[in-house]
């Protein structure tokens, strides 16, 4: 099994399915709250329209909102957002309550070892974690990949 992460800021939605295409991904998971993006730009993520699309390209969709950070933790990213005079598309990297949150309230409650049998059980080879931040560690798919690593002990690719 290979791992990858993507998020969609600062890619056109072409750039975006062809990294999944390029890398034979064949399980799309999800990870986002609210599966929706305002605008046009990136409205190829919405959720429906993901999924159709996605469909067409023989890649599975699994929405796994356990792994996505509460209303609380996003509001103290936010907060942080603010402190830092950031906008959410430029952010860099993730705050440190937003991280201790998600480590303790996500992180260590979710069964990593379930969704990994999960995906043995049903043969996926390339899998991908999904969120819309274009800088990964300004995401929380990077702590995702982070217990992914400690677990299977192997690099994780950004696309």
């Amino acid at each position: 099994m290979k791992f990858y992460t993507i998020g969609v800021y600062g890619k056109t939605e072409k750039d975006f399915f062809t990294a999944l295409d390029n890398k034979n991904i064949d399980l799309f998971c999800d990870i986002r709250q609210r599966r929706g993006v305002r605008g046009k730009k990136y409205s190829f993520v919405n959720s429906l329209k993901l999924q159709k699309k996605l469909k067409e390209l023989n890649i599975e969709y699994l929405h796994i909102k356990d792994l996505a950070p509460t209303k609380e933790i996003r509001e103290a990213q936010k907060e942080e957002d603010n402190r830092q005079n950031t906008l959410k598309r430029d952010r860099t990297k993730l705050g440190e309550k937003f991280v201790t949150e998600y480590n303790k309230q996500i992180i260590e409650e979710f069964s990593f070892e379930e969704l990994l049998n999960f995906f043995q059980k049903n043969n996926f080879n390339n899998i991908v974690f999904f969120c819309v931040e274009e800088v990964p560690v300004a995401c929380h798919r990077s702590l995702v990949a982070k217990k992914i690593i400690e677990i299977y002990n192997q690099k994780i690719e950004d696309l």
